[in-house]
């Protein structure tokens, strides 16, 4: 309670520092750098998240699916084979796919271009002094980076790629649009209009947002071809495991029995797809 107490005097006083960060990695399987704040400001952080994700939530489009309430990678999964199924007009003609994912994400969020877009917003100048200092607290390059650890990271990349979802609905018209976090696709009949809309996509990010597209992680291809996205191979009418994630569930479940949390943890994740044949081979590794 003193240090409750203590951290509403710093606020009211206009005198709260944000503390340093502990840093450590993790496998996502892909390495991770996640920097934790102390639980004073992880306090803070949560009393801001509780103020501003109700008010900038009704501003996101229905399509983005990353850190919201009622969203999520299931539903974005599910949404992505309604498109599919409109765009094909129920698989009677071919669906292009582009899907492309962002650069170092985190660590690229530009301070100045995040600042500019929560002041349009955000007039109250206690509170952007506050969502300044948090923003301020941590950078990967001068100026730039969000800490993947912090509870306002997941808000504040939203805000900033509300602006691209924006630009792609209403510029660039794109209908059958879906993003979660840096991940996104686009779905249409039209192969070549979206090979246009790739170049716009990457002047817009660069010029707006100081952001790139990964060089190898951009594609064009149909739907019928399978489309990895969000960690599962999707087609018309099924999806399945990537192999990469098959490969670790069974190195992960080898040896172990039916109960263990491990195990119960990729059945979990494989009730979402066309997996019969591998849940039954999990219990017999």
């Amino acid at each position: 309670m003193d240090n409750i107490l203590a951290l509403h005097r710093d606020l009211t006083a206009g005198t709260y520092r944000h503390g340093g960060y502990k840093a450590f990695k993790i496998s996502d399987p892909k390495p991770r750098d996640i920097h934790k704040a102390s639980v004073r400001d992880r306090l803070l952080h949560h009393a801001i998240y509780r103020i501003l994700y109700p008010y900038f939530d009704q501003t996101f489009i229905f399509d983005s699916y990353s850190c919201r309430k009622g969203k999520g990678t299931h539903r974005a999964m599910d949404r992505f084979r309604t498109f599919t199924a409109r765009v094909s007009k129920n698989h009677k003609r071919t669906c292009w796919v582009l899907k492309c994912d962002i650069r170092k994400f985190f660590a690229s969020i530009d301070h100045a271009a995040l600042l500019e877009i929560l002041d349009t917003y955000i007039p109250d100048g206690r509170l952007r002094c506050m969502y300044r200092e948090i923003i301020g607290s941590f950078s990967t390059s001068p100026e730039k980076g969000l800490p993947l650890g912090n509870l306002t990271s997941q808000l504040l990349v939203n805000v900033y790629m509300n602006e691209f979802d924006q630009f792609v609905k209403h510029k660039l018209k794109a209908r059958y649009y879906i993003r979660y976090a840096d991940d996104f696709v686009i779905l249409s009949h039209d192969r070549e209009w979206l090979s246009v809309l790739c170049r716009y996509i990457g002047i817009f990010l660069q010029n707006r947002l100081a952001l790139e597209l990964h060089p190898h992680k951009v594609s064009i291809r149909t739907a019928a071809s399978g489309v990895d996205f969000l960690g599962w191979v999707h087609f018309p009418d099924h999806r399945v495991l990537r192999t990469s994630t098959k490969r670790r569930a069974f190195r992960n479940c080898r040896g172990k029995e039916m109960d263990d949390p491990t195990v119960q943890s990729y059945f979990g994740l494989m009730k979402h797809g066309n997996t019969r044949r591998l849940r039954q081979r999990l219990p017999m590794l």
